[in-house]
């Protein structure tokens, strides 16, 4: 499932509610970055690594589509979001992206063996995770 992907880029993946502004976030059976676990012993980072060349994120959205099984467009980036986190491997990059439906896709959380989570339910993560979560859902909030 991670064909789509380089090694070094994760993607949390969330519904925002229009009407109620209600932030929920895809929580995988291996935790919240799409589409692999973070490895052991990450960490965010305050400061990304200056001078990095990457793809524009938005060439990966897609990818991401397709393996979800969603429609294009089905995705957005959300362009405030932006974090790195270090890894025994290197630095990975996080994005953050948002399903763009009226109501959180269940029924694709649930084929993926996953569930969306409010924030508030997000125990259980891994220290790097809760961050990560706390940095998109400002984002989302403004």
């Amino acid at each position: 499932m991670t064909a789509a992907f380089p090694a070094d880029m994760r993607l949390l993946l969330a519904h925002k509610q229009k009407t109620s502004a209600r932030v929920r976030f895809l929580r995988f059976a291996h935790g919240l970055s799409a589409f692999q676990a973070l490895p052991a012993l990450s960490s965010v980072l305050e400061d990304p690594p200056a001078s990095r060349v990457e793809a524009h994120p938005a060439l990966y959205l897609r990818g991401a589509e397709v393996l979800l099984g969603l429609e294009n467009g089905g995705l957005a980036l959300e362009a405030e979001f932006s974090a790195s986190v270090d890894t025994p491997d290197g630095p990975i990059r996080v994005r953050l992206a948002t399903f763009t439906s009226i109501d959180p896709p269940f029924e694709l959380a649930e084929r993926l063996g996953g569930k969306f989570i409010a924030i508030t339910e997000a125990r259980g993560c891994v220290a790097a995770e809760m961050e990560l979560l706390r940095q998109a859902y400002t984002a989302l909030m403004g």
